[in-house]
């Protein structure tokens, strides 16, 4: 009860959270699922904006644009080389030295379209899959560092431990593995996990270092006890990507 006191915002933020993801997951309607992810990409949009600093109210039109096309064209990852062409076009139309408009179409667009684009090949199981790899290396991270953690993993996020990382890639690796083999066999599912895993480290990596720079503590303020849309999906940006990467390769 003291745990829950101090902590109730947070405790009941994260049940609301698994209990909309899980019924979105057992409802399993393509049209529901591309509009969760779709209000969760345009509110990461946002708050990636203001970690950029980047002030452009334009930029929402077209990252709302990207994800109305990415419903009807069957590879939404696709759609992020396609809108760094584009962009590039029109910054050599009009001379422009800065790219720094496009950093949000690179982070968190490309995540979001990648998972999108797994849901569609794979199903909800790889989303499922995904999960279980990034809840479990976040976890297992959080529980070994404060256990036996003692060596500081980098400069970028110094409460992160070397044997907590370790700690949560093998928690990850071998429990994100057993939803992997509903999908492929055992020992593809051993690696993507490993390396999907791995990815989802630096993928929070990268948004601490954002947060870092920008001289904040979280990326919002829109999830009571958790901050920001993107400091619950961080992770799962890169681990997205390298998922769908690993699953066209080996599968």
């Amino acid at each position: 009860m003291k745990l829950f006191g101090s902590h109730s915002e947070r405790i009941l933020t994260g049940l609301g959270l698994i209990l909309g993801v899980s019924l979105i997951g057992y409802i399993d309607n393509f049209y529901l699922t591309w509009l969760f992810l779709g209000g969760s990409y345009l509110l990461a949009f946002y708050e990636a904006n203001n970690l950029f600093g980047i002030k452009n109210n334009s930029l929402y039109f077209y990252a709302a644009s990207i994800w109305i096309v990415a419903l009807f064209y069957p590879y939404g990852d696709d759609l992020f080389v396609i809108a760094g062409v584009i962009f590039a076009s029109f910054a050599a139309y009009k001379n422009e030295k800065s790219w720094s408009g496009f950093l949000p179409f690179v982070y968190p667009t490309a995540g979001m379209l990648f998972t999108l684009s797994m849901y569609k090949e794979y199903g909800m199981l790889s989303l499922l899959w995904l999960l279980v790899a990034v809840a479990a290396t976040d976890t297992g991270a959080y529980f070994v560092g404060k256990s036996i953690g003692k060596t500081p993993f980098c400069p970028t996020s110094p409460k992160k431990t070397m044997e907590g990382l370790v700690g949560g890639v093998i928690l990850a690796t071998v429990g994100a593995s057993f939803v992997g083999v509903m999908i492929v066999d055992i020992e593809k599912a051993v690696i993507i996990s490993f390396v999907v895993s791995i990815a989802s480290i630096f993928g929070d990596l990268f948004e601490s270092s954002l947060k870092r720079q920008a001289g904040v503590k979280d990326s919002g303020t829109i999830l009571p006890g958790h901050g920001g849309v993107l400091d619950r999906i961080d992770g799962y940006l890169f681990a997205s990507i390298i998922m769908l990467v690993a699953l066209r390769g080996l599968v």
